[in-house]
């Protein structure tokens, strides 16, 4: 693993262990935005759950690297899945710039990796 991909992995995980863990809690912030997208409240915690088992997946990548790969994926993923809703509702580009960022982060994350997927059991 390179020094460019550890520095990514490390700030997506971190990013993304953040946001999971404050929708799971509920906090104003993600309650609110989940109300202006029109979405209902379990599907804050869904994404949450998701954007958490994602950063975990990166943080298990620490020792297991065909992991970075998987949690890249998935928060790639529900990276584009943010923009979509933050499109979809006209927000400015000031709203939306955070998980467009995150989102391309996870993509070339994603794209320095994948090649590892291959060593997880199920992939080959």
């Amino acid at each position: 693993m390179t020094v460019f991909s550890i520095i990514l992995q490390s700030l997506l995980a971190l990013m993304f262990l953040m946001a999971g863990l404050g929708k799971i809690a509920g906090s104003k912030m993600h309650v609110e935005g989940f109300k202006h997208w029109g979405m209902p409240q379990w599907f804050r915690i869904v994404t949450g759950i998701i954007e958490f088992v994602g950063a975990a997946a990166l943080v298990i990548g620490y020792w297991e690297s065909s992991w970075v790969a998987l949690g890249a994926l998935i928060l790639g993923i529900t990276g584009i899945g943010g923009i979509i809703t933050h499109i979809r509702v006209k927000d400015s580009f000031k709203q939306t710039f955070m998980i467009l960022f995150l989102a391309i982060i996870g993509i070339v994350l994603f794209a320095i990796n994948a090649s590892d997927l291959a060593d997880l059991p199920g992939f080959k």
